[in-house]
């Protein structure tokens, strides 16, 4: 008879204890141990039988870098894991319900000439095929299974021996090994290390897609997005049209590069050209609005950043942001008070960035001062006009990186002037730009030219 023991885990980092506490010694969350009844057998059998490994002389151990990727046949999903599929990788995929997780897997399983097998804890065999028909896609190597057993499911990846494992969701599978209820900490923590366990020895890349919670984060204890070796976020509103695939974490590539998509009835397609669609059409004449170049990745952007003041109707003026971070903006409305003279502490200020992206790039800042000015002062801008610089405590216009990336971005997209730091002249031939770049050292003389 095995033993059992009961222990409380905390929902936030997976911190085990013996005893429930009110608070967590570990990440400091408030009322979040759970009490969970945890299986101790020590006759307990593998899901799988593992072959026996022993240790290997790193100068006779293969060369990782020199193995070629597996495309996965869309090629925004290539970028953000770094090239392609690796062999042997775990990879997590996480969202919103409803932002499109399964779509992109499923597309990807029917892309791909390999052999696949679909694991759905969630919808029937009969369900998924009726997203595939709306795709408008098929192929005779996508093995559905619709099983929520974690032994059933290691055992059937290896009869059939499929090139790929795509697990819908992580969630709702359970192991035999833990007495837990499906989806808690110890469940997803167990199925987890084994499918890693059988992804690292038979060389088979393995996708996980996974639910967040009211929080926006990946449902399950922290330690589940460092087993894995890729950590892939989808962003966006649901109810919108555009999908932002980003990439949270990858031991095999950048963890700077997005992807996007757009959601229509046929699935999710490619946007080859971000910038396009992110610059929304607008009525001529409006204030408040400018446009800036930004670089995710190795892809620059230029995003529309919308901002809004009117004199405030309560004691304390309200500071509101969308896209971008917050105390970034109450630091650039305090510089912009001292070095411009203006007076926004009796203002509201909302200030955001068109299309749902989320973005931290200092190259804003310039473009954020000038769409709050243009609505402070209501003096709209010319359409033809974006920024890329970084704006300091002093007032000081400084440099960013890869300006001319920015620079042809800019160009390519049909604007006729961009507004850089005087900085990033230097050892710089602005001759070969057809688009006319003004430089400048102070954030008043540059606002002295454009208004």
């Amino acid at each position: 008879m095995a033993k059992t023991k009961t222990v409380f885990f905390c929902q936030s980092c997976g911190t085990e204890s013996a005893k429930w506490v009110g608070k967590c010694p570990s990440c400091g969350e408030w009322n979040t141990y759970v009490e969970e009844v945890v299986s101790k057998s020590t006759a307990s059998a593998a899901a799988f039988t593992s072959e026996k490994s022993k240790p290997i002389n790193i100068k006779e151990t293969g060369s990782g870098g020199t193995k070629e990727r597996t495309s996965t046949g869309i090629r925004e999903l290539d970028r953000v894991l770094g090239g392609g599929i690796v062999d042997g990788s775990l990879v997590l995929v996480g969202g919103e319900p409803g932002i499109g997780k399964s779509t992109i897997m499923l597309q990807m399983a029917i892309k791909l000439n390999k052999k696949i097998l679909y694991v759905s804890g969630e919808e029937s065999a009969e369900q998924i095929k009726m997203r595939a028909d709306r795709i408008g896609t098929t192929s005779d190597q996508c093995f559905l299974y619709a099983e929520t057993s974690l032994s059933e499911v290691i055992r059937q990846a290896d009869d059939m021996g499929p090139d790929i494992i795509i697990i819908d969701s992580i969630q709702t599978l359970h192991s035999d090994r833990i007495e837990a209820a499906i989806g808690s900490i110890s469940q997803v923590k167990e199925c987890t290390g084994q499918l890693m366990k059988f992804a690292k020895q038979k060389g088979v890349p393995v996708f996980l897609i996974g639910h967040v919670n009211k929080d926006g984060a990946i449902a399950g204890p922290k330690v589940l997005e460092h087993m894995v070796d890729t950590v892939l976020q989808f962003e966006g509103d649901r109810h919108l049209t555009y999908r932002i695939l980003r990439t949270v974490k990858n031991r095999f590539g950048s963890t700077s590069e997005l992807g996007m998509f757009e959601m229509n009835v046929n699935g999710l397609r490619e946007v080859t050209n971000p910038s396009e669609v992110l610059i929304s059409p607008r009525e001529p004449g409006l204030s408040g609005i400018s446009l800036g170049v930004t670089v995710e990745g190795n892809r620059p952007l230029i995003l529309e950043t919308q901002a809004l003041v009117s004199p405030t109707s309560y004691g304390n003026p309200q500071r509101s942001t969308t896209g971008y971070d917050y105390k970034r903006m109450t630091m650039l409305l305090a510089v912009m008070e001292k070095r411009l003279g203006i007076r926004l502490s009796t203002q509201d200020v909302f200030l955001n960035i068109a299309g749902g992206l989320k973005v931290q790039d200092t190259a804003l800042d310039m473009a954020i001062c000038s769409a709050i000015f243009s609505s402070f002062e209501d003096v709209p801008m010319g359409d033809d006009v974006c920024f890329a610089a970084e704006i300091g405590l002093g007032g000081e216009i400084r440099p960013v990186s890869r300006i001319e990336n920015r620079i042809n971005e800019a160009q390519k997209l049909g604007f006729k002037e961009i507004y850089i730091s005087k900085h990033n002249l230097k050892a710089k031939d602005i001759g070969q730009f057809k688009i006319k770049v003004r430089s400048f050292s102070k954030l008043s003389e540059a606002f002295g030219q454009l208004f």
